[in-house]
């Protein structure tokens, strides 16, 4: 449960009207608000990427290109569709 402060700072965005409206939607159906979701999305932002977030493939491949040529994979396509 997230416990806030008496006092939030409010923030004005400008957003597409449309946009606006799927936003709604998606936070109703959601049992939540907009305001919510923008906090919880800015709070995703401003945190650097936890190396336990990422998918098990994207750990097994990490590194796996570490000291080949940078324009190895472009050599190698044009090889591949000549």
């Amino acid at each position: 449960m997230t416990c806030y402060y008496t006092y939030m700072p409010k923030l004005t965005l400008s957003v597409n009207e449309k946009v606006v409206r799927g936003a709604k939607r998606y936070a109703a159906a959601r049992g939540t608000s907009v305001s919510r979701l923008v906090e919880r999305y800015l709070d995703l932002l401003s945190k650097p990427p936890k190396s336990d977030d990422q998918t098990p493939v994207l750990r097994m491949l990490r590194g796996a290109a570490r000291g080949v040529p940078a324009d190895a994979h472009r050599r190698h396509l044009s090889r591949k569709y000549r």
